[in-house]
């Protein structure tokens, strides 16, 4: 087959012919000359081996191959340019999608009720499903395996979209009446208190160990969880102190803080400083011009925003 059939620029000029049934008037629709549609014209004769246009008088009528052809070829130009044209903004009442999140059990606790609210009143045909973090550090977005991860983004691919959601501080978590809420709280209190750690891979240490270390002292690391929800349910029910995040005094919460305050959680400022802690979400570049994702990435981002959902 002759490879000129694949010129996109022959197809949308035979439609022109084929709907103004004039080389000129073809000509002006497409914003050229009167020549060059002739000299196209001329191709597509020899393309297909037939006239398509012939005189009839003063008028230029089509042959019946061109008549039959007609309808089809506006068809493939109108595909074209839908298939070409920058991707509109999505209606969210008319998406009906699942998309895929991954976040740590605090983040999906947190940003899941808000989320579900969203999504009934906006996109009720949308369904969410979260996955812990057993793809973190891998090419679960790269490959399509995630939609959109939510949480500390300090492994992604290079190539892979992030935004900042929210940035934190963190808080000591105690239950009601707990002995720490008693009293000025000092770093030695804090250190001489028993403590759970939240780590998947199961380490004694972390930031908090670092920072006491400056001031010479260590912390008594009674449990090892690989769940914030855990540690935290911990934290409610024994005397173990258990570090939750919060942003600065005097803002709005953060859903992650309800979610501890709804424990029953009482939380205390850390009498020295810790490194803060930033929540984004992460998206894969092939996403991000997609109506529907966009609306995820919004309702994300109003969902993780501090104070009332």
């Amino acid at each position: 087959m002759n490879r000129q059939i694949i010129d996109a620029n022959l197809v949308v000029a035979l439609d022109a012919l084929l709907a103004e049934h004039s080389v000129t008037r073809a000509a002006e629709r497409l914003h050229t000359s009167p020549a060059a549609m002739s000299r196209t014209l001329g191709r597509l004769r020899r393309l297909l081996g037939d006239p398509l246009l012939v005189r009839a008088g003063q008028a230029m009528v089509p042959t019946p191959r061109a008549e039959a052809m007609r309808e089809e070829v506006a068809a493939v130009v109108r595909r074209c340019g839908a298939l070409l044209a920058p991707s509109a903004d999505v209606d969210p009442g008319t998406l009906s999608r699942t998309f895929t999140l991954q976040a740590a059990d605090l983040v999906a606790a947190a940003v899941a009720p808000r989320l579900l609210a969203i999504a009934a009143e906006e996109a009720p045909g949308v369904a969410l499903r979260f996955r812990a973090e057993e793809f973190e550090g891998g090419p679960a977005l790269r490959e399509g395996q995630i939609d959109l991860e939510i949480g500390a983004l300090d492994h992604v691919d290079p190539e892979i979209r992030s935004e900042q959601l929210l940035a934190l501080r963190m808080v000591a978590g105690v239950r009601d009446g707990h002995p720490l809420t008693e009293g000025r709280l000092t770093a030695a209190r804090f250190a001489a208190a028993e403590h759970v750690v939240v780590s998947r891979r199961g380490r004694f240490t972390g930031p908090a160990d670092t920072a006491l270390a400056e001031l010479d002292l260590k912390r008594r690391v009674v449990a090892v969880l690989p769940s914030h929800l855990a540690a935290m349910t911990l934290a409610v029910r024994t005397d173990v102190v258990c570090l939750v995040p919060a942003t600065d005094p005097g803002t709005a919460p953060n859903p992650m803080t309800e979610v501890a305050r709804a424990l029953g959680l009482q939380l205390l400022d850390v009498p020295f400083p810790l490194p803060p802690l930033a929540i984004g979400m992460a998206w894969h570049p092939r996403q991000a011009a997609d109506g529907g994702h966009g609306w995820l990435r919004s309702a994300v981002r109003r969902a993780m925003s501090p104070g009332p959902g």
